[in-house]
């Protein structure tokens, strides 16, 4: 296993449409993609795609008060970075790596935003950042 290209940093927002808003006036960004609900994980995302290697930023808004985002933003009430993500040819093979390794996994793989399978590696096993591991999406 191999550290793979940093596909987004995650940032929890109390509102997308405020964050948009601060990302075009402050930072100039001009692509950014439309928002939308991931109800199984309690979120709406949108992305900020930043020129060149093809980085975004994941904005991410809780849905209710039962998405984990809420308690992130209860203790951090303006916001800010909850994780960064980093891609992986087979997701199957990495999360087998990082288990072997002793390293916690948050529930199941499942399929994010992007539409490919993930999962989330404890923040006290990673330095002390919430790390999510995805597959590379196809076509990449």
């Amino acid at each position: 296993m191999k550290l793979g290209r940093l596909n987004h940093v995650g940032v929890a927002v109390p509102s997308i449409a405020d964050a948009v808003a601060h990302y075009r006036a402050v930072l100039g960004a001009d692509d950014i993609t439309d928002p939308f609900d991931i109800p199984e994980q309690g979120v709406k995302v949108c992305f900020v795609n930043t020129p060149g290697a093809g980085t975004q930023i994941e904005l991410i808004q809780p849905l209710s008060e039962a998405s984990p985002i809420h308690g992130f933003l209860a203790r951090n009430p303006l916001g800010g970075q909850h994780h960064i993500c980093f891609e992986v040819p087979d997701i199957a093979q990495a999360r087998d790596w990082f288990e072997g390794q002793g390293k916690r996994i948050l529930g199941p793989t499942r399929i994010g935003a992007h539409g490919t399978p993930i999962f989330f590696v404890h923040p006290k096993d990673m330095l002390g950042q919430l790390t999510e591991i995805m597959e590379t999406p196809h076509g990449h």
